[in-house]
């Protein structure tokens, strides 16, 4: 029987899946790892540990577990968090931990930079993004004003998934959905690298060979099938963002479809008939050659619930806390009992790239519970992804269909509430198993297993959240974007104490 190997890395954990030629997933397994911040704004990983660690640990548990022999094992597709940042020297070996994407803000002063020496304009005429915390065109020139030592001795800079695609087949390589994201190093008309706007970030030959995510990168090597327990010869696909792996184990494959993955951070994917630039919003060209997708996420999400519950409600057992907080927060009416709260925590993304912006809660007095608390919090990560989809409203594209992944959406009053904040009705697919998932599918279509149609029929639709109108909700989004426009100049003094 042929299956599939699909193995997705994220912020805190390490998924994989073997899948059959009709969608059953025969095995799974996971692992998790920690986000390191080594100073405030700064994120990162460990790309020996966290990443090919994990991704051999998955490899040999499914293996192991499943009884699965490697030879019926046809073709294998791995995702990752993305974009990331990682020089290795010419044996492939990493010269510092991964840096990560929007979550890390360490090249502030290089966007700042970049964006006056080329402009604004032009860099999302040239690159269909502007300039951010995602970008990894800044952390580069970031890596080379300060840790000149390291950019010296790099010979490639990698990604997340570019890195594991190198240790399993030698190859270095990157699909396009994520090298739009090495701005201003990615040219979309051409779709190819480029060097116009800054020639003094990085040598080209220093960056991956462009793929499609579709296309067969490799072959696992001698040396990968020994770590791994996997065949040499097996195909090995180019990979992709996380995120986009995820859309795909939903269906959203089609121009109006949205994903809404309610992770570590929200992150927003909408499949658009065209390229839709704007400096609120990232693009990059989709999966396959000739079509169009845009992004936007938050910078905290799941993470805050997290943060919560460790700080917050040391009392409960962990295992058992998230529900005995909802449970809570639902006996919280709708506006938390006049609570509002920031999900700033980390800076914030999209739409208003701002990494200065800090978490608050807001109108707090002694008559407020841990439950009114908890339901602020779940009330203002949907604030923030209402301002993300009333940005793509205002460009014309707001979603045909919206599909909720990620561990998230076993939370119901997180998914109630933000589709009763946005307006937004959402579907619910029969497996929520994520990225892996998509990348086992993505992997089968690369070998010729599958058509792209046949994910509705691996993954069908299993239920849908539909949206209740309550005019509290639209006062209390009105006051979240205000009390976020009259605290932005204190948050940024503050974060110079």
């Amino acid at each position: 029987m042929p299956l599939t190997l699909g193995i997705d890395i994220g912020t805190y954990e390490t998924k994989g899946v073997l899948v059959d030629h009709a969608g059953t997933v025969v095995a799974s397994a996971a692992r998790g790892h920690r986000m390191l911040v080594p100073q405030p704004g700064w994120a990162e990983h460990r790309p020996e540990e966290d990443w090919w660690g994990d991704f051999v640990f998955v490899c040999r548990t499914l293996l192991r577990e499943s009884g699965v022999e490697a030879s019926e094992i046809v073709a294998v597709a791995c995702s990752a968090i993305g974009p990331c940042m990682l020089p290795v020297d010419h044996a492939g070996k990493p010269l510092m931990n991964g840096v990560l994407y929007g979550v890390d803000g360490r090249a502030e002063a290089e966007v700042r930079d970049l964006t006056e020496q080329i402009g604004e304009d032009t860099i999302i005429a040239r690159c269909g993004n502007a300039l951010t915390s995602q970008s990894v065109g800044p952390k580069i020139l970031w890596l080379k004003r300060h840790r000149p030592e390291i950019y010296a001795q790099t010979a490639h800079v990698l990604t997340s998934t570019s890195f594991l695609v190198q240790r399993l087949t030698g190859e270095v390589v990157i699909d396009h959905y994520t090298a739009a994201n090495f701005s201003p190093l990615y040219d979309v008309a051409t779709q190819a690298w480029t060097d116009d706007l800054a020639d003094d970030i990085l040598d080209l030959d220093k960056l991956p060979r462009l793929l499609w995510s579709g296309d067969i990168a490799g072959h696992i090597t001698a040396a990968a099938a020994a770590e791994t327990g996997l065949a040499p010869g097996t195909p090995v696909t180019a990979g992709t963002i996380d995120a986009a792996a995820e859309a795909f184990s939903v269906g959203v494959d089609r121009p109006g479809d949205m994903m809404m993955m309610y992770g570590s951070t929200i992150f927003i994917i909408l499949r658009t008939a065209e390229r839709v630039a704007d400096p609120r919003i990232w693009y990059a060209p989709w999966l396959f050659e000739g079509e169009h997708a845009s992004m936007a996420g938050l910078a905290t999400s799941g993470t805050l619930t997290h943060w919560f519950r460790d700080q917050l409600a040391r009392d409960l057992d962990p295992a058992d806390a998230f529900p005995a907080l909802a449970a809570e927060a639902a006996a919280s009416p709708p506006g938390a009992n006049g609570l509002l709260m920031l999900p700033y925590f980390s800076g914030e993304r999209t739409p208003i790239h701002d990494t200065n912006a800090r978490g608050t809660f807001f109108g707090l007095n002694l008559t407020h519970t841990r439950g009114d608390m908890y339901r602020a919090l779940i009330e203002g990560i949907a604030c923030g992804t209402r301002h993300v989809t009333d940005t793509f409203a205002e460009l014309g594209q707001a979603p045909e269909r919206l599909l909720a992944v990620g561990g998230g959406t076993k939370n119901a009053l997180w998914l109630q509430a933000t589709s009763d904040i946005t307006g937004i009705d959402q579907i619910v697919c029969e497996k929520t198993t994520g990225a892996s998932y998509g990348d086992a599918f993505l992997a089968a279509l690369a070998v010729g297993l599958v058509d792209r149609g046949d994910i509705a029929k691996w993954n069908p639709v299993a239920t849908s959240v539909t949206a209740q109108s309550d005019p509290r909700y639209d006062r209390s989004y009105a006051l979240f974007r205000r009390l976020y426009e009259q605290t932005k100049d204190i948050a940024a003094e503050l974060g110079a104490l």
